[in-house]
């Protein structure tokens, strides 16, 4: 038995070659320069951040050159498979603007490149791994796991390095023993379960200076030496599914993948992989392995976000939350590249699409996420949105997300005067920063969640009934700014308050306070709250009636 028969034994036949493949997926037709990238999550059912960094450096590649970005969904691990995941990456990622060209959609694949799912490909998979059997460069391995666990006790006795390689499955070497020959084609024939790994030429076990070794330039990290890989990783499994190492190698060929962005947790497999291109015969794509994401621990030391310990690590915490995608995305662009922070000071206005976003100013070090600077980003980011569109967007949420607000968007022109109040001052007032903040800050409005939440000032308590009753009296809603506050002022004076906080500073003796107490009682009566956005601005929205009935509520 020789190469050719040991694989027409396992798999007699197929419809196409390798070479029928080459044709059916040619060079894509791009422009110079142009980069084809792929995000391949898997359907755990746990859509992420990673995913969402990684997805927004794909994106950006793609379409900043002109390119092409599709979505693979990478589904080889048949045991965490999760129902309805895929509708979740999909309508996930979407949310936050990530816009696919190709790929698997909730209608069904788009492009000419497909199918798109792994699971899909069976056959593409094992006319390549065919090949390699042809070829001799890979084989059919039947160690039981019994058999593989006793081969690595024996090694970490021998204090060797763990796994499969030369020396340690005698299936190996099948050809050059006609004993153990006789006794695969036998195995093959009576069904028994077998992997298929790829026949590594790398030394196992050499000493540094042994080591062959290969220059890899990874987009983010710049040149890096990789050594030999030397390990018989499987390529195929017993249930005839392709290992990520496999698929995504044939895939990312297939696809005419030229940029292929992951995490930094890939780079030990980088050796397999190059092999592996090695072996069939095709140019790699460009690595872009990317920093994983930190943040501070409560010992203030960085440590990688985890699933276990950090909600903001799942996607699903950004929507329930309900931050804007383009406060996510703004805030994105700043971990992701150093330099945009100081570009977006000179271009407060431009679209993010505007910058030039590149590779080489990515950290190698560890992304670091910080939640309250993810705040900060999306208060001003939130400016630049028009009220009428966080109106919309906020109805949008709480519809999926939060329905008891639903009372919030009976009257749709008065929610965008709301969210619009302080925003077009010479100093814009930046308040909202998402959903559910934004319900909070705007609750006052609403008699369905109005409270009150803050004690009236000691200076003014005893008052408060007083200054609440001589407000009214005077209150035309139909006063300025000025002539609005003047009232106040007069009001403080005639109950024995400073007209001026400054005066009370410098002759506390003298009054009782000062008029900032006296219009804090008036705030507190109608917001419930001792700070707020401007009185006067508030009355205007909230209405003649229900200011009054508020004032009258407290007296």
């Amino acid at each position: 038995m020789n190469y050719t028969d040991l694989a027409n034994l396992i798999y007699p036949e197929f419809p196409h070659t390798p070479e029928d493949y080459e044709k059916m997926f040619p060079e894509r037709n791009l422009p110079e320069g142009a980069k084809v990238t792929r995000l391949g999550p898997s359907p755990t059912g746990f859509i992420h951040l990673g995913n969402l960094y990684g997805a927004f450096v794909d994106e950006r590649l793609a379409h900043q050159s002109g390119g092409t970005f599709f979505l693979r969904i990478e589904d080889t691990d048949d045991k965490r498979f999760v129902e309805n995941a895929v509708e979740t990456i999909i309508t996930s990622l979407a949310f936050f603007g990530i816009q696919f060209d190709e790929g698997v959609t909730e209608n069904g694949d788009i492009g000419s490149y497909g199918d798109y799912t792994q699971s899909h490909r069976g056959e593409i998979y094992r006319t390549y791994a065919k090949r390699l059997l042809e070829e001799g460069k890979a084989y059919p391995c039947f160690l039981s796991e019994e058999e593989i666990a006793a081969i690595r006790e024996e090694q970490e006795a021998k204090k060797i390095a763990p796994g499969i390689y030369a020396g340690w499955s005698k299936y190996r070497d099948w050809d050059k023993d006609e004993a153990i020959a006789a006794e695969v084609e036998a195995k093959i024939k009576a069904g028994e379960p077998f992997v298929i790994r790829m026949k590594s030429q790398g030394v196992p076990n050499a000493s540094a200076e042994e080591t062959g070794r290969h220059t890899v330039v990874d987009a983010v990290r710049g040149e890096l030496s990789v050594p030999d890989n030397f390990l018989d990783v499987v390529i195929i499994k017993q249930t005839g599914i392709p290992t990520y190492h496999f698929a995504h190698v044939v895939d990312d060929h297939l696809m005419r993948t030229t940029h292929v962005v992951r995490g930094e947790e890939w780079l030990p497999s980088l050796p397999i992989h190059i092999e592996l291109f090695n072996f069939l015969g095709w140019d790699m794509p460009i690595y872009c392995h990317t920093a994983q994401l930190m943040k501070i621990g409560e010992d203030g030391n960085k440590r990688k976000l985890s699933k276990r310990k950090d909600p903001e690590l799942s996607l699903d915490y950004y929507r329930s939350q309900g931050y804007h995608p383009a406060a996510v995305r703004e805030y994105l662009l700043t971990i992701l590249n150093s330099n945009y922070e100081e570009w977006r000071i000179e271009n407060p206005e431009a679209p993010a699409e505007d910058f030039e976003f590149t590779t080489e100013k990515m950290s190698s070090s560890g992304a670091l996420f910080d939640l309250d600077k993810l705040n900060d980003v999306s208060k001003t980011a939130m400016l630049q949105i028009p009220a009428k569109e966080i109106a919309a967007w906020l109805k949008d949420w709480s519809d999926a997300w939060a329905p008891e607000f639903g009372y919030v968007f009976k009257d749709m022109d008065l929610l965008e005067q709301i969210l619009d109040l302080g925003r077009h001052d010479a100093r814009p007032r930046a308040d909202l920063v998402y959903a559910r903040q934004i319900m909070d800050f705007i609750s006052y409005f609403f008699d369905e969640s109005f409270k009150i939440e803050d004690e009236y000032p000691a200076e003014a308590a005893d008052d408060a009934k007083t200054i609440l009753a001589k407000y009214l009296e005077n209150y035309d809603h139909s006063d300025d700014n000025e002539t609005w506050f003047g009232k106040i002022r007069d009001l403080a004076v005639e109950l024995g308050y400073a007209a001026k906080p400054k005066d009370f500073k410098k002759n506390p003796d003298d009054y009782k306070g000062h008029v900032g107490h006296v219009s804090t009682v008036i705030r507190i009566a109608l917001m419930g709250r001792a700070q707020s956005p401007d009185v006067w601005a508030i009355q205007q929205i909230m209405g003649e009636e229900k200011v009054r009935a508020r004032i009258t509520a407290k007296m």
